[in-house]
């Protein structure tokens, strides 16, 4: 989830949760909300571990600042901050209960997407995904931003907030009802192939909840299909006039006229195959293989001097985007020993 949709939920929640009767240590209800605000941005923190090297936001992005486990310690370094900031006119304990909330919110808001959670850090790097939300969802975003201004209608009643809450709740069950269609959707597609053994699951996608990306895992291959839950007829082909969002919703297709599309984990010829899981194994490839969902091949480069083996992870491959971000490989050098790199267009970043 986007850091400025975080925040407008700790706003959201902050309001929402306001007690009903004030005392001598009860936070202002505008301060409440920039506190939760605030804390609900916190954990995107870790976004600073990006300049430390390449591999850093994999490591990082959401790992110890999104833990369950690490809440209370940062809710508390929090609360002494602002406590400290507003020159400590009420007691860090007045901060605390919203700045866990905040965070809390945070949390779960990036747990709903496909990316990948270490809510158990420091103690697994195992990443939790409920893949029912994109990452920038607009529809999700606007709810939130409707109770907030409800809530400023209103000022008086936490009703509105409340009810937004329970909006973006039922919101974020549809999604995940919407989830469990497009999987069994998947499932009847690789019942009738005779597809026996093969893994089927859905991948949110932009624009609209009923955009789903249906795959059907297979040890060697990915067959995959773009498709809308409810569109009843195939969308026009973007042109050069087509807006931005029009062109991101364009490739889903009805359930009648899915389109299955083949993905090599390895390549598709035996001997590119056998090269490209040759430089996968390495164990300086071991942060790839950590993070990516559906690694797969996106090129082999046979430069005798240095060939490269380069991947990416069809999770984060959105038709109608330019580009596709965490594509990394390995190249040979001339002594035989294999490093890893970064993709970045058509120029290569070594990975330390």
């Amino acid at each position: 989830m986007d850091t400025l949709t975080h925040a407008l939920s700790g706003a959201l929640l902050a309001r929402a949760t306001a007690p009903r009767t004030t005392g001598p240590h009860t936070l202002p209800l505008g301060r409440r909300m920039v506190v939760g605000a605030l804390a609900a941005a916190f954990p995107d923190i870790d976004v600073l571990a990006s300049y430390l090297s390449p591999l850093s936001y994999l490591y990082h992005h959401r790992g110890v600042t999104h833990s369950v486990l690490m809440l209370p310690l940062w809710a508390v370094l929090l609360s002494f901050l602002f406590a400290v900031l507003w020159r400590r006119k009420y007691p860090w304990r007045a901060y605390v209960g919203i700045c866990a909330y905040g965070i809390g919110a945070h949390i779960a808001g990036d747990l709903i997407t496909s990316f990948g959670t270490m809510i158990f850090a420091p103690l697994s790097d195992a990443r939790y995904a409920l893949s029912a939300t994109f990452i920038i969802d607009l529809w999700f975003s606007g709810i939130i931003l409707l109770g907030l201004i409800a809530s400023a209608v209103w000022r008086r009643s936490r009703a509105p907030a409340v009810i937004g809450l329970a909006v973006l709740a039922g919101y974020v069950g549809m999604q995940l009802f919407l989830r469990q269609q497009a999987i069994d959707f998947g499932r009847e597609y690789a019942r009738s192939a005779g597809l026996q053994q093969a893994k089927v699951t859905a991948e949110p996608r932009p624009v609209s909840p009923f955009n789903w990306t249906v795959f059907v895992t297979q040890p060697d291959h990915y067959t995959y299909a773009q498709i809308n839950l409810v569109r009843r007829s195939v969308p026009p082909a973007p042109d050069s006039q087509t807006g931005f969002i029009a062109r991101l919703d364009a490739p889903y297709r009805p359930l009648s006229d899915a389109e299955w599309l083949r993905a090599p984990r390895y390549g598709a010829r035996p001997d590119d195959a056998a090269f490209a899981l040759h430089a996968y194994w390495q164990p300086a490839f071991a942060f790839f293989r950590w993070f990516a969902m559906y690694p797969a091949v996106l090129g082999i480069d046979r430069d005798p001097a240095e060939p490269c083996v380069w991947f990416h992870d069809l999770r984060f491959v959105t038709p109608g985007r330019d580009g596709t971000p965490f594509q990394y490989g390995m190249c040979r050098e001339r002594a035989g020993m294999w490093v890893p790199f970064q993709l970045l267009g058509n120029r290569k970043r070594f990975v330390y």
